[in-house]
């Protein structure tokens, strides 16, 4: 139940308050940036360097919003629940959403009782964001206007998107829209998006060249979701790696002795527990077990971006279960949602993981459990390479299906504690010598030395299977004294293993149609073609064209046609010779429509293009933009570009796949090479705003300035926060 009312002045100000800070404030801000130094190499990258980790801390943030601050205020209003401060009505639900987790006061209290090296840090942090804006006077923040520290609880796991996305949010609004929930049903559901993709591969000594330990850190997040920073202190912090805008740690790197890649996972750690509701009198109960429990209730103020520019405030009502709050209704019965929900451990856990010396020092972070949503591929100077499962994954009695409802009134089915370490998928120097990740089940994280299905619950993964991982076990199986450049080299192969048998399965289902059938003459070179072809992309090829649009119709049928949970790629194979002849007839129709032929080499399809700065950016083909060669990681290309054609475009312009890609080595001297997407600053008018484009197209990596010595003839600039 909600309402409306005009937004007073006063009411308003408390949360971002738009004044000049105390000059005792200021002062200190200055004589922390003194104790700081930021070097620009020739990249326009941030090596920050401070005397302690909170310095170095306030230094890494400052330098983030040089670059990009759009992007950290974008992020943070999202994590605290506040679009809709700045975008309006649209945004009402998503920050409602993130408020049912997201209390101000409760983070405030979480930030006085965090322990004092973590208050510091989120001191430095905050600090470094007031300092920007103090010293920029020309920068116009939407909203946030003022940082405090205990904000950074807000945002404390790098992914992109999170478990909290996983509360559909037209739902969400169908429940809470101010009809009353009693009203409220669920929304229909939304069309299956592509999930987001990333690659990790270690590989251990015994398998590469040199004897030195490797790792692939390769992210598929949307385009410039982070930025790329080295951090170092005099307290022994010496990071790089991507770092997430608005975030003080590295999320993807690496530091001297240890590295480690995330890839989103496909475990069960978020769960739907359906309520039956009784009301006695004007109080809300739920049932559990033979009794009846109260229905939490608390109220939500949100304020709204009128078309006037106003605020205006909008109070809920919102309600929950032990379970967590309720996102919707089912019938009659209330679906309460079930997330990790432990914001100082979440924090502890992504800084300390940095500063890891080895696998004991990383396992120690890793106890905090305070990891529900990624698998990580790890891999040191030591030689030990690793796939460690997210540590928080409660246990749950594995009769039930946790991957739709479960009867939440039913004590059964309740999380019971955490599973310990010891019982997770786990998979620790494999004979193999190699191990990865692609958003995949770990069942084959390592060849014959994976984990064993049948040995866990089914909730450790609800993935699958995916082409990815069909190409990284073949080309990892066959290696044979791999150094960095040949590891580069697996990252950019061109295989898309998905059309070997959806190919081979066209080919016979044109062959069966019958010689009066037209489509036998309007389809026979179209299948030619790809029955010649080699499965391998590049930006010449025409064969790629084809199978990427007959593959957008395949995706789009069998996310119609999946049943509830299903794998898309196995629905894909399923498909009937009818579905199979259907999609491609009508990729053919649209080559044909939209280009004239359907024979178009695919570099003149897909492309690269950065023209504006904006957040959400507009492309258009009259614009520059680069061919890129690789497709999407649909079809099992590691190196991934998911483009689509856009409003007035008819070439296709990619907004996520390969966002930072970096190759490490752990010899005696660590050496690493990396590129990212377009460039590291978000200024159009900077010279790195898009300097990495042509790397980042061909898979060039470029050299990464580690070391201060590697510095030595790279560098731009050097400067204290605020010069």
């Amino acid at each position: 139940m909600t309402f409306w009312k005009s937004a007073g002045l006063a009411a308003f100000l408390l949360l971002s308050l738009s004044a000049a800070a105390p000059p005792a404030e200021e002062a200190s801000w200055r004589a922390r940036a003194a104790r700081v130094t930021i070097t620009r190499d020739d990249w326009g990258i941030a090596h920050v360097r401070g005397e302690r980790d909170a310095d170095a801390v306030f230094g890494a943030i400052y330098a983030q919003a040089e670059d990009d601050f759009p992007r950290i205020e974008a992020n943070l209003l999202t994590a605290l629940g506040r679009m809709a401060e700045a975008e309006g009505e649209r945004a009402l639900w998503q920050d409602l959403r993130q408020r049912l987790y997201i209390d101000p006061q409760t983070l405030q209290a979480d930030y006085r009782r965090s322990p004092a090296w973590l208050r510091d840090l989120m001191d430095a942090w905050a600090a470094g964001l007031n300092h920007y804006l103090a010293t920029h006077p020309d920068v116009r923040p939407r909203v946030l206007t003022r940082f405090e520290p205990w904000m950074a609880l807000s945002f404390t796991e790098g992914s992109i998107g999170g478990d909290i996305e996983r509360a559909d949010l037209r739902q969400l609004a169908a429940f809470y829209d101010g009809q009353g929930p009693r009203s409220a049903r669920a929304a229909p559901p939304g069309p299956y998006e592509e999930r987001r993709a990333s690659n990790g591969i270690a590989i251990a000594p015994g398998l590469t060249r040199d004897g030195h330990a490797l790792l692939l850190i390769n992210p598929h997040t949307s385009f410039f979701f982070r930025s790329e920073l080295g951090m170092e202190s005099g307290e022994g912090l010496h990071a790089y790696g991507a770092s997430t805008w608005g975030q003080f740690f590295i999320y993807q790197g690496f530091n001297e002795r240890v590295g480690w890649m995330h890839t989103s996972s496909g475990v069960d750690s978020v769960d739907e527990f359906a309520v039956a509701i009784a009301r006695r009198g004007r109080r809300l109960f739920y049932r559990y077990g033979q009794a009846l429990r109260p229905i939490r209730t608390q109220r939500v103020t949100l304020r709204v971006r009128q078309p006037d520019g106003r605020l205006a405030a909008r109070s809920f009502t919102t309600y929950a279960t032990h379970h967590g709050p309720i996102v919707r209704a089912e019938g009659e019965r209330w679906v309460a949602l079930a997330l990790m929900n432990r914001p100082v451990p979440a924090l502890q856990q992504s800084w300390l993981r940095t500063k890891a010396r080895d696998f004991a020092s990383y396992m120690r972070v890793a106890a905090l459990q305070a990891n529900s949503s990624n698998d990580t591929i790890y891999a040191d100077a030591d030689g030990h390479i690793a796939y460690l499962h997210p540590q928080f994954v409660p246990v749950r009695d594995d009769r039930f299906d946790y991957r739709g409802l479960v009867d939440g009134s039913d004590p059964a089915t309740d999380w019971r504690g955490l599973t310990p370490l010891s019982a997770l998928p786990e998979v620790r120097d494999p004979r193999t010598d190699w191990l990865y990740n692609a958003n995949d089940a770990p069942w084959r994280a390592a060849g014959p030395d994976s984990p064993r299905q049948d040995a866990f619950p089914r909730y450790m993964d609800m993935a699958g299977a995916n082409p990815r991982g069909d190409h990284v076990t073949t080309v990892l199986g066959r290696a044979r004294a791999l150094n960095a450049e040949g590891l580069r080299r697996i990252a950019f192969g061109t295989w898309l293993p998905f059309f070997e048998r959806a190919t081979a399965d066209l080919d016979r289902a044109w062959a069966n149609l019958p010689r009066t059938d037209p489509r036998r003459a309007r389809l026979e070179r179209p299948v030619a073609l790809l029955r010649a072809w080699d499965k391998r992309w590049s930006a010449d090829s025409e064969a790629t064209t084809v199978a990427s649009f007959w593959g957008e119709e395949m995706w789009a049928l069998a996310g119609r046609q999946r049943p509830p949970h299903g794998n898309m790629w196995e629905a894909m194979n399923a498909f009937s010779d009818a579905d199979r002849l259907a999609t491609f007839t009508r990729a053919v129709d649209r080559l044909e429509r939209e280009w004239g032929s359907w024979r178009v080499r695919w570099g003149e399809v897909n492309r690269f293009q950065r023209n504006d700065g904006a957040i959400v950016q507009t492309f258009a083909d009259a614009r520059p933009s680069i061919p890129v060669p690789f497709a999407s990681a649909r079809w099992g290309t590691l190196a991934s570009f998911a483009s689509r054609a856009w409003p007035g475009t008819r070439r296709w312009y990619g907004t996520s796949g390969n966002s930072f890609v970096a190759v490490v080595e752990f010899g005696p001297r660590l050496r690493a090479w990396a590129v990212t997407a377009g460039g590291e600053s978000g200024n159009p008018a900077s010279p790195h705003f898009n300097d990495q484009a042509g790397r980042y197209a061909s898979g060039n990596l470029r050299p990464v300035y580690f070391y201060r010595a590697d510095l030595a003839g790279h560098i731009a600039r050097t400067y204290h926060p605020g010069q």
